[in-house]
């Protein structure tokens, strides 16, 4: 008898599923027997994703987590291809603008609040009531959700008030047998990572990595692959006793 892997017969909900940190969890999900829902923006990239992961194994709709009816649709598509809803992992980001407070843009710093912690908001909101115990939520943050820096106000707003979202959460759901938690990277090797190097630094891509490599301990960037599997430790039964954790994946650099 085959093995059923550590998220055997479990199904996932991952915003941002189109994405690197989104797609390469999803793979590590299904590899450990998980079937996955990919809510994303792209309809093309989510298509193709779940065609790679299998047929029998993902679904997916585009979905905008700003929007609470579309938010509440994917969980609800999710459950009548699947039966069931055991994990949700908020993935969903945007970077927003490099400026200071005093110039930061009004509609930027709306938008960059809506999609990460409203986004965050809705998805727990409509998939907590479908858990059942042994669920788990893991929320993407950032590891400016744990420290900052100059220029990025919104962003790192509101990665920090994913944590306040997440721990509240943790608490309301422990009776239920439900944890929450929050995933912190740092700087990930993906074309989201290099587009904020770049317009940070002004630098091109391979001497905007270089800079930000210098202020990272390890000295490199994270792949997706290393972030996934901390989500899928999370996800899994291997977590049991763990929850309203601020669980960072970068090199060192909130030490």
């Amino acid at each position: 008898m085959e093995a059923m892997g550590r998220l055997g017969g479990r199904t996932a909900i991952i915003t941002g599923g189109e994405g690197s940190i989104g797609m390469a969890t999803a793979r590590a999900f299904v590899a450990e027997g998980a079937r996955v829902w990919l809510a994303g923006l792209a309809a093309d990239a989510l298509q193709s994703a779940a065609c790679e992961l299998g047929d029998g194994a993902a679904g997916w709709s585009v979905t905008d987590v700003t929007d609470a009816g579309q938010v509440a649709a994917a969980v609800a598509a999710a459950m009548d291809r699947f039966g069931r809803l055991d994990i949700a992992v908020s993935n969903a980001g945007i970077s927003g603008a490099i400026a200071p407070v005093t110039e930061y843009p009004d509609d930027v710093f709306d938008r960059v609040l809506a999609v990460h912690v409203r986004g965050s908001f809705l998805i727990c909101k409509h998939a907590v009531p479908v858990m059942g115990p042994g669920g788990s939520i893991i929320i993407t943050s950032s590891v400016v959700g744990l420290t900052s820096d100059a220029n990025i106000c919104a962003y790192a707003t509101a990665k920090h008030a994913q944590v306040g979202l997440m721990r509240t959460l943790a608490k309301e759901t422990a009776p239920l047998g439900i944890r929450v938690n929050t995933v912190h990277p740092g700087p990930v090797d993906n074309e989201f990572q290099h587009t904020i190097e770049m317009t940070a630094t002004g630098q091109p891509r391979d001497l905007a990595a270089r800079a930000f490599d210098a202020h990272i301990p390890l000295g490199r960037h994270a792949a997706p692959d290393e972030v996934a599997r901390t989500v899928l430790f999370l996800a899994s039964g291997e977590s049991s006793f763990v929850t309203g954790a601020t669980v960072a994946v970068d090199g060192g650099m909130s030490i």
